[in-house]
């Protein structure tokens, strides 16, 4: 009796499962997703091995296009490209301006393979090896990269389901259909869901940093004012695009879809565990079309290169007018019941 007992709950839990659809094909489809979204974003050409920075202009004739598998980045502030040296963003520096020199870090093992393939190539050609300077500066660890991508993905998932999710699971309860009786329109009703959730992720999200940057020590070399802005507008975008989704939703499977559906997209196009550079080219489109990029991007600049708010304007200006233009949207659908 036991086993007949068990088997009926067996046999009643299979058919639960294969009678929600949504389920079962998020199941299904999701690994088909992942491999072909992966197969899709790295059809492009394959990236360089080493990136060499030049000031001036390298002519064709000059020894430096010799060398095979780097890339040529151009730069017209020299102090801007020194310290992308020191931070290991690029493998040696080479200014052509003058008499040819160039600046490599000692601590950097793609420079000093980058310094060897640059001295052989001017020696074939039999031209005088530019002067060498060193500098010196950390490694950029991956997990200095990474950790602003992170915080933007955790912030993205805290606004995606922290509201549009909760706005559905009121609305299944009753809870928004008693709030249509008050004097509270949409909007206000909205915004202050948009406001409450900006300062839980804030207050989140300086504890995460907090806490890894005590266990792991990595960069940061901008404003912590400057970043508390990128972070709240990019909140303010984020928040807006789940009110979009939740504002006329009525079963929480059905937003649970519709917020992966969104969120997965842009967790692999965005660059948040990799470069978008090398990546296909429709893939780099998408990828600027998505808020999240600019999150991602605006956050790591002001980490990792110190960039302030002006240089940040754009992309701050961006996602704030989204969020505002999403939020007047989303108030405009919204429906109580």
């Amino acid at each position: 009796m036991r086993w007949k007992r068990i088997f009926a709950v067996f046999v009643a839990r299979n058919r639960e499962f294969y009678r929600d659809r949504a389920g079962l094909g998020w199941n299904i489809a999701m690994p088909f997703l992942l491999v072909f979204g992966f197969a899709f974003i790295f059809s492009g050409e394959p990236e360089a091995l080493f990136r060499i920075g030049v000031l001036g202009e390298a002519q064709e004739s000059s020894p430096v296009h010799t060398i095979r598998h780097i890339k040529l980045v151009s730069y017209a502030d020299p102090s801007e490209a020194v310290q992308k040296v020191e931070r290991h963003q690029i493998d040696l520096l080479l200014d052509l301006r003058e008499a040819p020199h160039y600046w490599v870090n000692e601590h950097s093992q793609n420079g000093y393979v980058t310094e060897k393939l640059l001295l052989d190539a001017y020696r074939q050609a039999n031209h005088p090896a530019p002067h060498r300077q060193l500098v010196e500066g950390r490694a950029l660890r991956y997990v200095d990269w990474v950790v602003p991508g992170i915080l933007a993905m955790n912030m993205m998932f805290s606004c995606f389901w922290g509201v549009g999710w909760v706005i559905v699971r009121y609305r299944k309860n009753g809870v928004l259909r008693r709030l249509r009786a008050t004097p509270l329109s949409a909007f206000e009703f909205l915004s202050a869901q948009v406001l409450s959730r900006i300062l839980v992720v804030m207050g989140a999200t300086a504890v995460v940093y907090l806490g890894a940057d005590l266990a792991l020590d990595f960069v940061m070399h901008g404003s912590y004012l400057t970043l508390l802005l990128v972070f709240a507008t990019g909140a303010l975008c984020l928040i807006s695009m789940g009110l979009i989704i939740a504002s006329r939703i009525k079963t929480e499977e059905l937003a649970d879809g519709l917020l992966n559906m969104v969120s997965w997209p842009m967790m692999l196009l965005s660059g948040v565990w990799f470069s978008m550079e090398g990546t296909s080219e429709v893939a780099q489109i998408l990828s600027n079309l998505m808020p999240l990029t600019h999150l991602v991007e605006a956050s790591r600049a002001v980490m990792i290169e110190g960039a302030g708010i002006v240089e940040l304007l754009p992309q701050i200006g961006l996602m704030a007018a989204i969020g505002l233009l999403l939020l007047g949207v989303a108030a405009a659908l919204f429906r109580w019941d």
